[in-house]
């Protein structure tokens, strides 16, 4: 009868050692780019085997993902406070403050997002882009889209649809041109939207 040792390496809790992985990740991404850090590479950094990463995570792509979502996820939690904060009635207030969430956001100095940015790794910056805006789109639309309903006409068809071209839009123009002014912004959201930019009778956008 044989008696099976407990590896060392799976000594600590799962979750604690799901954390350390994710961390060690992220600080090599920050490190050296995402497309230069091998699942081998985090290993070493964690001190554990390659095999007890995928023990944790399928592939490497799984580790990406959870790292989008830790960014995508405090986008989604300012546009919440944004949206708690707004003024009622005031659109051309909560447009504009909007507008300046979205280009704060954007322009944050972050390791791993402007990694993302350089063209090597142009497939998980638009992989990136697609889960961010469908989250903030997703979102807006129980927040701040069901708000302004109950006290204005929505004139456009496909709510989702136009929120999710508008976004995706702004994060090119802002990329593209960083100068644009944001009045500028401001105007094409408007425009885009067909917003009713008079006070509503009871509190909405």
């Amino acid at each position: 009868m044989s008696t099976t040792k407990t590896s060392p390496r799976l000594s600590k809790q799962p979750d604690e050692r799901h954390d350390e992985i994710v961390a060690a990740t992220r600080q090599l991404f920050a490190e050296r780019g995402v497309a230069k850090v091998s699942v081998t590479e985090i290993a070493k950094r964690v001190g554990v085997t390659r095999g007890l990463i995928y023990h944790y995570f399928p592939d490497r792509d799984a580790l990406i993902d959870l790292i989008f979502e830790d960014h995508i996820a405090e986008f989604v939690e300012a546009v919440s406070r944004w949206d708690a904060d707004r003024e009622p009635g005031n659109v051309s207030k909560a447009l504009l403050d909007c507008v300046v969430l979205f280009r704060h956001h954007l322009h944050a100095k972050d390791m791993f997002r402007e990694d993302l940015g350089h063209p090597e790794n142009a497939g998980l910056y638009n992989r990136f882009v697609d889960r961010a805006v469908r989250a903030i789109v997703e979102r807006l639309r129980v927040t701040t889209v069901e708000a302004y309903a109950r006290a204005h006409h929505i004139e456009i068809d496909h709510v989702g649809e136009v929120f999710y071209v508008l976004v995706y839009g702004l994060i090119g123009l802002v990329r593209s041109s960083p100068d644009v002014d944001d009045e500028v912004l401001v105007a094409i959201v408007r425009q885009t939207l067909h917003l009713d930019m008079g006070t509503p009778p009871e509190p909405a956008l």
